[in-house]
């Protein structure tokens, strides 16, 4: 996944700016379905599968985030306070989503892969690096949640 952005980059004509970007975009255009194919699977999870019923998660978990002001908790997949259109005209929640998707993008590139490269395809390699990288990832996931979700929220 993280190596799409590079791609929509390229497509979008980036290689004008950055000599980074002055790749074959078309040797990875089937790169691009796998966006298309996430947005259309998670469209159907949601919205065909799920029954309506909302995230099936602990109520304990439930009452924390509404403690921190995360109303719809056990009722949304996204929380409503970040990912609504209103949050839109919220500047914290727009710095939030703007630093968070740095940040993700940022660790994906430096790390060479995702959680999800490292975790599946690196681990089963048995990749050193892949470990190494999936222990981060956890121990940043951790940091983020026990120390910095309530500072932020």
């Amino acid at each position: 996944m993280s190596s799409n952005l590079e791609t929509m980059c390229t497509v979008c004509g980036a290689g004008k700016v950055s000599g980074y970007f002055k790749v074959d975009w078309k040797a990875s255009r089937w790169n691009l379905l796998v966006i298309l194919g996430a947005a259309i699977g998670g469209f159907v999870g949601a919205h065909l599968l799920s029954n309506g019923k909302a995230v099936n998660i602990s109520e304990e978990t439930v009452s924390n985030l509404q403690e921190l002001g995360f109303v719809s908790a056990g009722e949304a997949y996204l929380p409503e306070r970040l990912f609504s259109l209103e949050a839109l005209s919220s500047i914290e929640s727009v710095v939030i989503l703007l630093v968070g998707g740095l940040l993700i993008g940022f660790g994906a590139r430096y790390a060479a892969g995702c959680t999800s490269g490292h975790a599946i395809s690196g681990l089963s390699n048995l990749q050193l690096p892949s470990l190494i990288a999936v222990i981060g990832f956890f121990i940043g996931g951790l940091v983020m949640v026990h120390l910095l979700f309530p500072i932020i929220f």
